[in-house]
């Protein structure tokens, strides 16, 4: 059914290495069963004492899609995703932000393994969102995401080098002993 396990292995250092953000969707829908699947990755993954402090709303139908494109900057390929996800945290839990960021990147990775594209969406009106989807006065959007069939294919961008980012016992030990 998905290609998750291949040969007894999962690759998940390929869905890492060949995860990009996609901001060119096809205008599909996605089978019910694929984003079950794909949610059911988000739903698994680590959170602080097991709290799942965390929420998602998922949003498929084409006008509320089309919606999303004001909320979000303008950003138009939000509207041509297959689904918008919308994180939401409860704002009096300590770790609801790290939790709901775990849950999604496993999501993300999830749609690589199954050639999806997926793209953080961070620029949007708190307000707005809230009030599109209903949201009641206690949780907070965190973060969002467009989830669909890509319509590019970005190549990878530069990072730094390990010697910039990690250091070795100490902060600034950036050589092993």
């Amino acid at each position: 059914m998905y290609r998750g396990v291949k040969e007894g292995k999962m690759d998940v250092t390929g869905a890492i290495k060949t995860r990009r953000s996609i901001r060119k969707f096809r205008r599909m829908e996605m089978p019910v069963d694929m984003l079950d699947h794909l949610l059911e990755m988000a739903r698994v993954a680590p959170s602080g004492a097991n709290r799942q402090s965390w929420e998602m709303v998922v949003i498929t139908d084409r006008l509320r899609l089309k919606g999303l494109v004001p909320i979000c900057k303008d950003q138009a390929f939000v509207g041509d995703c297959s689904a918008f996800l919308v994180g939401i945290d409860d704002p009096h839990q300590k770790w609801a932000k790290v939790d709901l960021t775990i849950a999604m990147d496993h999501l993300s990775l999830a749609a690589v393994e199954e050639g999806l594209g997926t793209c953080w969406i961070g620029a949007f009106d708190q307000a707005r969102m809230s009030e599109y989807i209903g949201l009641p006065a206690d949780r907070k959007v965190t973060v969002c995401m467009a989830l669909g069939y890509p319509d590019e294919t970005p190549p990878a961008r530069g990072r730094k080098k390990g010697e910039e980012l990690f250091s070795w016992d100490r902060y600034g030990e950036r050589d092993r002993i």
